[in-house]
C-alpha cells in the first residue's frame, strides 16, 4: 500500500486516524489502542513512512493488531499454545560441566529460582538435548501464568518466548523479574559462547540482528502499555 494520507491523528478513543479515516486492522476490525502511549507510538510509525507501506518498520501496529485481532478473540487458546513452550524451556537444558555449564548456571538458574517461588513449581534440568518431561503440575501452573495475561501482554510475550526459545524468561520479563538485556543475554549464552570459539558468521549475525530489532520491539510495546 502507498502513502495516500497527510496527517495522522489519535482519536479521543485511543484509535489511529489517517486524514480523519480510522485505521484498521489487515481483518478490519478497528485498530483502537487503550494505552495513550502506546497509540501516540503507532501513530508515529504511520507518520513515518515515506512513499510504501512496509509492515516491517511499523511492528507496534503488527503487535496491536495482532492483540486485537488474533488473541482477543481466544485469549485461553492463545495463551495455552504459547505455554507449550514450558514443557521444553531452554533453561532446563544444560552442558553438563565446564566453562559454558557455569555460565549457564550463573544466568538461568536464578530464573529457574524465581519461577519456582513465584508459581510455587519445579523443574527437571538435564544435560544434554534429549527431551524431558516437566511435572504436570508444573506445565499446568505455567499455563496458567499464561492465561492470567491480557491481550496486550500476550502479543508481546508471543515474539518474546519464540526469540529466546524461553517461557520463563518471557514470563520474567512479563513481570519484570528481570531486566530486558538480561534475558536477552540469558537467552544467548550458548550462542555467545559458541561466537567466541569459533567466530561469528555473517548470516548468523544478521539473522541475530533481525530478532534483536524484534525481540526491541516487543520489549518497547511492553513498556509503552505500563506507561
Amino acid at each position: 500500500m502507498k502513502r495516500f494520507w497527510r496527517e495522522v491523528a489519535v482519536t479521543a478513543g485511543g484509535g489511529i486516524a489517517l486524514d480523519g479515516r480510522p485505521v484498521r486492522t489487515p481483518g478490519r476490525l478497528p485498530l483502537v489502542v487503550p494505552f495513550a502511549a502506546l497509540a501516540d507510538a503507532i501513530a508515529d510509525e504511520w507518520r513515518a513512512v515515506e512513499e510504501n507501506v512496509d509492515p516491517r518498520a511499523m511492528p507496534l501496529t503488527g503487535l496491536a493488531n495482532a492483540a486485537i485481532e488474533r488473541i482477543a478473540p481466544d485469549v485461553d487458546a492463545f495463551a495455552a499454545g504459547l505455554a507449550v513452550y514450558g514443557g521444553s524451556d531452554l533453561l532446563c537444558y544444560r552442558d553438563g560441566a565446564g566453562p559454558l555449564a557455569d555460565r549457564q548456571v550463573a544466568a538461568w538458574d536464578p530464573v529457574l529460582d524465581w519461577a519456582r517461588a513465584r508459581h510455587a513449581v519445579d523443574f527437571v534440568v538435564t544435560d544434554g538435548v534429549m527431551p524431558v518431561e516437566q511435572p504436570p503440575r508444573t506445565l499446568a501452573r505455567l499455563r496458567e501464568a499464561a492465561v492470567a495475561l491480557s491481550p496486550w501482554e500476550l502479543a508481546p510475550l508471543s515474539p518474546v518466548v519464540g526469540i529466546t526459545g524461553s517461557l520463563l524468561l518471557g514470563l520474567a520479563v512479563v513481570e519484570r523479574a528481570i531486566d530486558a538485556d538480561a534475558a536477552w543475554a540469558a537467552a544467548h549464552v550458548d550462542e555467545d559462547w559458541q561466537i567466541e570459539q569459533w567466530g561469528e558468521d555473517a548470516l548468523a549475525a544478521a539473522t541475530r540482528a533481525v530478532r534483536a530489532a524484534d525481540y526491541g520491539a516487543a520489549v518497547r510495546f511492553l513498556a509503552l502499555i505500563r506507561g
